[in-house]
């Protein structure tokens, strides 16, 4: 039998400050953070310098996983207009869930609005890297503007997050249609 190893204090706090901020935002209190990873105040000190730099790792801890279930795996032998259009059908598995507060980086950044902030510095990084993502699968698919089509599909993919994120519209059917006409006026393969 194996038994497994309990979460470390930072950890906890870690997964307590991602939980907490995507359901309530950044502004949770230190003391609501403490009280959910079950950790004083002394220890959250202790292991962090500020509530900013929990919310920052505790983004920058989420990232790889993030991009791991958003992006379609290196080498898979899509196109890269199939590959391209695999986030936006990712994002729309998850836009109708009732748990789903939209892209937990986009709403850092909106919520944050200073952008030296360091878990706003975590967000945009992760933005930028998907926005990095479109850019080289458009150039790939022979996109006539790679950089006008990236920022387009991400505008279309953060408008979509946040419309979802905060209930305004059922997008079932709505996003990877509205990526896929963006896709073809580019010309991507």
């Amino acid at each position: 039998m194996t038994t497994q190893a309990k979460p470390t204090s930072r950890e906890r706090l870690l997964e307590a400050a991602a939980t907490l901020a995507y359901r309530e935002g950044v502004s949770i209190g230190v003391e609501a953070l403490c009280k959910a990873a079950g950790v004083s105040k002394r220890s959250m000190y202790q292991l962090f310098e500020s509530k900013d730099e929990l919310l920052a790792a505790s983004l920058e801890r989420r990232a790889g996983s993030y991009a791991a279930w958003l992006l379609p795996a290196a080498g898979d032998g899509r196109s890269p207009r199939e590959r391209i259009l695999y986030v936006f059908e990712r994002l729309e598995s998850q836009a109708g869930a009732p748990e789903f507060r939209g892209c937990r980086y986009l709403a850092v950044q909106i919520e944050l609005k200073d952008q030296s902030h360091p878990a706003s510095r975590v967000a945009s990084r992760t933005k930028r890297n998907l926005e990095g993502f479109f850019r080289a699968e458009a150039e790939q698919g022979g996109a006539s503007d790679p950089d006008l089509l990236a920022r387009q599909l991400i505008l279309v993919f953060d408008g979509a997050s946040a419309r979802a994120g905060i209930g305004a519209d059922n997008l079932t059917g709505l996003i990877e249609p509205t990526a896929a006409t963006l896709l073809d006026a580019a010309g991507v393969r």
